[in-house]
């Protein structure tokens, strides 16, 4: 099983590589308005999670600059995940907007409040 696994996602890894989507392009202005946004955004993935690349490749799509942190290999950010989002499940985006933290998981429900930041 952990062969299948091994083998399942080294082609997710390779065919996001090939087929990576291109970023959308915005005036200067509005895309470092649109980056301060996003800086407070954290993205706990795992690499060859299939739900993880949709994730990904929808931020690079929408060009946004979101930290990813590896919760797979890194005990430190699976802790955080663990301890404040309250399960260890990926994808999850940890949203700080005004000083409140807010944990989304779900992949769909990432992209479309991703799509909805974009706008």
């Amino acid at each position: 099983m952990k062969l299948v696994r091994w083998l399942l996602g080294s082609l997710i890894l390779f065919f996001d590589f090939i087929f990576t989507p291109r970023s959308k392009k915005r005036p200067e202005g509005e895309q470092a308005m649109l980056d301060q946004t996003t800086s407070h955004f954290k993205l706990y993935q795992f690499k060859a999670c299939p739900f993880c690349v949709k994730v990904r490749r929808a931020i690079k799509r929408q060009g946004l600059k979101v930290d990813t942190r590896d919760a797979k290999n890194n005990h430190g950010y699976r802790q955080e995940l663990l301890e404040q989002g309250g399960k260890i499940k990926v994808p999850c985006l940890r949203i700080e907007e005004n000083g409140q933290v807010n944990w989304l998981y779900e992949s769909n429900d990432i992209i479309a409040y991703l799509d909805k930041v974009a706008a």
